[in-house]
């Protein structure tokens, strides 16, 4: 969920972007990472490196290589299915109709996903074309790291599990979950626009507008419950983490979530700087 990049437009030797922030005995790196490339995708730099070598402790949002396939489905069929009410009676009727045919190119029948609650469809559709392109979760930039990170004994630490990220979805109101799914529908129905890099392009490329004002911004606007759990709520419980490492005794660490994560005011340096520590780009 959280696919994306992180660097203004025209900056020097443009990568993937992240951000120091420090007070007086601690530093913290801030990298917006991408959770599924492409194979070979070439996006570690020099000062990405340096500050993985600096990093005592290593974060990210979730560890993804206790991902078991077994338990991710009986957290799904716990969180994810509803017995009492169908998908397709939540939909309004002209989002299902266009809901058919993205159903019927990748040869899934309504009948497979009609007792799956709202927010696992959405997620479903909207994955499905990285996948297809061929990009894994086994390439993305955090689990690479994470197993780089245990392999080489390096203090691995998470802001959350996997039960968390999945209750989060499920915590939507049907309202919202109905919503996300009909914003993912109406995405991957529109004809399809001259062709523009793709997110992976642009977060490795540093295009800034394909995350700001492309993404967060009308995520704010259009969803704002969506926007609220996924990134806003999210923010503020990281930082305020973040805030009680910095208050302990001096340390190096490197934080590795999504990009959309580092945008804008609600974004870990913009609301790290609102708490008084010196916050600066160095990527």
């Amino acid at each position: 969920m959280a696919l994306l990049l992180s660097l203004l437009p025209g900056w020097a030797g443009a990568a993937p972007a992240m951000w120091l922030a420090r007070d007086a005995d601690t530093e913290i790196y801030l990298f917006g990472a991408m959770h599924v490339l492409t194979p070979g995708a070439a996006w570690r730099t020099p000062a990405y490196d340096a500050a993985y070598d600096r990093a005592q402790t290593i974060w990210f949002e979730a560890d993804l290589t206790t991902a078991d396939p077994p338990a991710l489905v009986e957290l799904v069929a716990r969180y994810g299915v509803d017995d009492g009410r169908r998908l397709s009676s939540k939909l309004a009727s002209h989002d299902l109709k266009a809901l058919m045919p993205l159903l019927a190119r990748s040869r899934v029948p309504i009948e497979r996903i009609d007792r799956l609650r709202p927010w696992v469809a959405a997620l479903m559709l909207s994955t499905q074309p990285m996948t297809q392109r061929g990009r894994t979760v086994e390439d993305g930039a955090d689990l690479a790291v994470t197993r780089q990170a245990k392999q080489a004994a390096k203090t691995v630490r998470t802001f959350e599990t996997l039960e968390d990220q999945i209750r989060m979805f499920a915590g939507l109101s049907e309202p919202g979950e109905v919503q996300y799914l009909a914003d993912v529908i109406r995405e991957r129905s529109a004809p399809v626009r001259r062709r523009e890099p793709s997110l992976e392009e642009a977060w490795i490329a540093g295009d800034m507008t394909r995350l700001g004002p492309g993404l967060v911004d009308g995520m704010r606007q259009a969803s704002p419950e969506f926007y609220d759990m996924l990134l806003r709520r999210r923010n503020l419980a990281w930082a305020e983490t973040l805030e009680r490492e910095m208050a302990a005794p001096g340390g190096v660490h490197l934080v590795n979530v999504g990009a959309l994560h580092m945008v804008g005011d609600d974004g870990l340096p913009t609301l790290l700087a609102a708490r008084g520590y010196e916050v600066r780009r160095i990527q």
